[in-house]
């Protein structure tokens, strides 16, 4: 028996090494997923590993039918880019049928209405039935608009790869009459993909038509670029950090427990100082969470990072002064429940001194649209300068953030994306969150 070991960066593709090298018959014996690289974890990367064997002498027992529990998760499976595409092609096979039956009864209809001249009265009735006059149109004539027809429709309906999805340019829409609001009807893909992601009907409506009003520059362009390009016309993006002249930047990270604040402070933390080259210090106030300080002095370590722990205002405010010479000072906080006011104004007393900082409001792309309304009306204590949404890996869907950015005006400053220190975390840009909202929709 030939027993070999695969690694790849995904389950899938290790699977497909299997099947590629030792052929469809192969048995899986084990499969695993690990880190490896690193320093305590730190710079890791996650791999699978796959242990498979086949017998070449023997031959393959055949195949066992496919349980109906595993036909059913196949089907479940079907991924958002083919619904996306189906949903596509559905309105235009429906009006090119709609388009060919009218052409069809055209048809049916001509001959005896050219026996009755004096009258014309089918004649009249057709046309004014499918909105077509049939004056001067000879029957040759509908014959090729009916195969023409006829063969669009097939064409629409076949297999295959992804679409492109393509805005007509200014001159491709005057030519054909069309306005913005056709072109963005509130049933067309794009709307219905905004819908999918749960973004509120009122807000859908209001990007269409801000998309709608955007000039079209040289030939088509794609549904992200044109929904970036509306994103931010919508909502307020910080962009990246703006460094002072003669004192730091300081930030403190707030929010509700379990969202990811100190794993997002090491990774601020790591952008700015190992990938910017930026002078940088970290102030911990989460004294309460068991590890939490240990976590931030191992991050900070790797890193090469000074590490100061605040219990008191009076500690906060030697801290700062202590590392006046950083570029940025990154302050990381205790967890609190919004539901918890005796506790949010302890922290809010923390912070409200004499030192200019910065408050960001860490919320979870996980987390209900009521939820997250309420857990920005409770922190709203804090002057949130800014929000960073954390665990965008982790969310099927993310009109969430759309709906809040939009409705309260919020300026965003990062996504999160994983655990991975620094990698997963980015400035968040107008074409980045169009590129999340349509992340299940086909290339276009």
């Amino acid at each position: 028996m030939l027993v070999k070991t695969f690694q790849a960066a995904s389950m899938a593709e290790a699977l497909r090494m299997v099947k590629a090298e030792l052929g469809p018959d192969a048995m899986i014996l084990s499969t695993k997923k690990e880190k490896t690289g690193g320093l305590f974890g730190f710079f890791s990367k996650q791999v699978y590993r796959v242990t498979a064997a086949i017998d070449p002498v023997r031959k393959p027992a055949p195949s066992a039918p496919v349980p109906p529990a595993y036909r059913e998760q196949q089907v479940r499976e079907r991924t958002a880019k083919e619904d996306l595409e189906n949903s596509m092609l559905a309105p235009l096979a429906r009006e090119l049928r709609e388009l060919r039956e009218r052409v069809e009864a055209l048809s049916r209809r001509e001959e005896p209405a050219r026996q009755e001249p004096e009258t014309g009265l089918p004649q009249m009735a057709a046309a004014q039935e499918a909105g077509i006059s049939l004056n001067n149109i000879p029957r040759g004539d509908l014959e090729e608009i009916k195969k023409l027809l006829l063969n669009t429709l097939a064409k629409s309906q076949e297999g295959g790869g992804a679409r492109t999805i393509q805005w007509p340019n200014a001159e491709q829409s005057a030519a054909e009459g069309q306005t913005g609001a056709e072109i963005l009807p509130e049933d067309s893909p794009l709307a219905q993909e905004l819908s999918r992601n749960g973004i509120s009907t009122d807000l859908i409506r209001k990007i269409l038509d801000t998309l709608a009003t955007l000039p079209v520059e040289g030939g088509s362009q794609t549904v992200r670029s044109r929904l970036g390009e509306t994103f931010g016309r919508l909502i307020k993006f910080a962009g990246t950090l703006k460094l002072r002249k003669n004192s730091p930047r300081i930030i403190a990270l707030v929010g509700p427990t379990g969202v990811g604040k100190t794993t997002t402070t090491a990774k601020l933390a790591a952008m700015y100082a190992l990938n910017r080259g930026n002078k940088v210090a970290l102030i911990t106030m989460d004294i309460f969470r068991v590890g939490a300080v240990e976590q931030l002095k191992t991050y900070s370590r790797i890193m090469g990072i000074p590490l100061e722990v605040a219990s008191t205002p009076k500690e906060l405010e030697k801290a700062v002064e202590k590392h006046a010479a950083c570029d940025l000072i990154f302050v990381d906080t205790a967890g609190r429940s919004h539901k918890d006011k005796e506790k949010l104004d302890e922290m809010k007393n923390f912070l409200d001194n004499k030192i200019p900082i910065e408050v960001y409001l860490c919320l979870s792309a996980t987390t209900k649209d009521r939820e997250l309304e309420e857990i920005l009306s409770r922190f709203s204590i804090f002057q949130i300068s800014k929000v960073v949404f954390t665990k965008i890996d982790e969310s099927e869907s993310l009109g969430n953030m759309i709906n809040l950015l939009m409705k309260d005006n919020l300026q965003i400053a990062y996504f999160t994306t994983g655990q991975r220190v620094p990698e997963d975390i980015e400035v968040a840009t107008s074409a980045k969150l169009a590129e999340l909202i349509l992340r299940g929709a086909p290339n276009e």
